[in-house]
């Protein structure tokens, strides 16, 4: 069955980079972001994994946890650590979840059933599938999912700006607008009456009969 917002993020046990984790645990009463990678030492990827690094502390920030995961053996990962370094100048301190048997890759439907249960001998293309950032809540729902095509690089600017809105419209009654970013207008969720409204923003603009927007919340 495929995965989709709001369900719960299956749980796993992995070896990693920084040891066996139980991915839940691992998570804990927090945030997390997982993103995946068809293989080891393929570009883009290398690329990624470096970018993420660099802004590392602004997840941080957030109170989100990163976790990275790639269709090869943990004892892989290492040497590729020291070319994204070379290529990027960020070293990857963050997890990375080695999936040599394809369980998790399979666990979280980015490869079918009949993939096998072994990374030796597939090809990037083989796991091409593998491409995917998933945005996991304190409660282990999913809130957000992307995919991405093994030739375009991951914007981590756009993940982050997706997960400003959604740990402030988790906290109040309101949604973000098309292309919002931290500190602008916001759009009153249509459960919200006007009193309530008022009461709790002091005001706001009534674009539409159905679209209301107010300053966003700070509180």
């Amino acid at each position: 069955m495929s995965l989709r917002i709001n369900d719960t993020a299956p749980d796993f046990t992995a070896d990693t980079t920084k040891g066996p984790i139980s991915f839940h645990d691992w998570i804990g009463d927090g945030w997390a972001v997982l993103f995946s990678h068809p293989k080891n030492f393929t570009p883009v990827c290398t690329t990624e994994l470096g970018a993420m690094a660099g802004i590392a502390p602004e997840f941080a920030r957030r109170g989100v946890k990163i976790i990275g995961i790639s269709v090869d053996p943990v004892e892989s990962h290492g040497k590729w650590k020291q070319d994204i370094k070379l290529a990027t100048g960020f070293d990857v301190d963050y997890p990375l979840i080695g999936d040599k048997d394809l369980k998790v890759a399979k666990l979280y439907d980015m490869l079918p059933a009949e993939a096998g249960d072994s990374s030796e001998g597939r090809t990037p293309a083989d796991n091409a599938t593998v491409r995917s950032v998933y945005v996991i809540g304190p409660d282990k729902k999913i809130k957000l999912i992307l995919t991405y095509p093994m030739t375009t690089g991951r914007n981590f600017d756009e993940i982050l700006r997706a997960i400003d809105s959604i740990q402030l419209t988790a906290n109040h009654k309101v949604a973000t607008p098309a292309n919002w970013k931290q500190g602008e207008d916001v759009i009153i969720t249509p459960a919200v009456g006007d009193d309530e409204a008022t009461e709790k923003f002091g005001s706001f603009e009534r674009v539409l009969p159905y679209l209301r927007k107010t300053k966003q919340p700070t509180a």
